[in-house]
């Protein structure tokens, strides 16, 4: 497992997609949160991450699916998945190999938006008014998020042998479990269970943690999530041997 988590870093880091796609995340993150009207932390009046952790979501449904892609997709079209599943790894140890390798690919893209933290530090009045538990909170949920959105796209790759649309099922997926089941509890037909539906979506988990609470359910719900996710995963790429 450690050398297919290698493997995959190794691989990314030497395509130039990683740079391409960590530099447009970042910069598309940097103006919101500081130039584009409306979310920008200055026209908020006081110093406030909200813009990053409200809108990142969003911007993870391109970003991670862009990570993901290959992993499972690419290995398939140059038919190095057989060769990979010829040597003494199970498929619970590549697909987790592989997620990992997402997955700390995405905390890569997160760590330099604690540079927004220190800054807003100093541009508080008085410096340091900020409200650091909810910030710790919220990261929290966002790197939880982004697991569950790893998990997705590596799921989606293994559906496909096509990079493009593992891209587009990954983006659909992660879409739709962060805010479609908030949308179908608002369908009238659901009246009576609108908030168990809406429950079952990540939206209402993700913002419970991003208020600074971290409640042990949210936190069971997104390992669980990617649990799941990657068991269905590790099922689906059985039956494609």
């Amino acid at each position: 497992m450690i050398s297919i988590f290698f493997k995959e870093i190794n691989d990314f880091l030497n395509s130039l997609i990683a740079y391409v796609v960590i530099g447009v995340f970042l910069i598309g993150i940097g103006l919101l949160m500081w130039v584009f009207p409306d979310t920008n932390v200055l026209d908020y009046g006081y110093a406030t991450l909200e813009p990053l952790f409200s809108l990142g979501p969003y911007v993870f449904m391109f970003l991670i699916p862009a990570i993901t892609m290959k992993s499972f997709a690419e290995e398939r079209r140059t038919g190095t998945i057989e060769l990979l599943q010829t040597l003494p790894f199970r498929d619970a140890e590549i697909i987790v190999g592989k997620f990992l390798a997402g997955f700390f690919l995405v905390l890569f893209s997160v760590l330099p938006t604690l540079v927004y933290y220190y800054s807003l530090h100093y541009l508080g009045n008085p410096v340091g008014n900020l409200d650091t538990p909810g910030i710790i909170g919220s990261y929290i949920g966002l790197v939880l998020l982004g697991g569950v959105f790893t998990a997705i796209g590596i799921l989606a790759s293994v559906l496909t042998g096509n990079q493009i649309v593992s891209f587009i099922l990954a983006a659909f997926l992660c879409f739709f479990f962060y805010a479609g089941f908030d949308a179908l509890a608002a369908i009238n037909i659901w009246a009576d269970w609108s908030y168990v539906v809406s429950e079952i979506g990540i939206m209402a988990h993700y913002t419970s943690i991003s208020r600074g609470l971290l409640d042990f359910v949210d936190v069971v719900y997104f390992i669980g999530l990617i649990a799941g996710i990657l068991m269905l995963t590790q099922v689906i790429l059985g039956w494609r041997k």
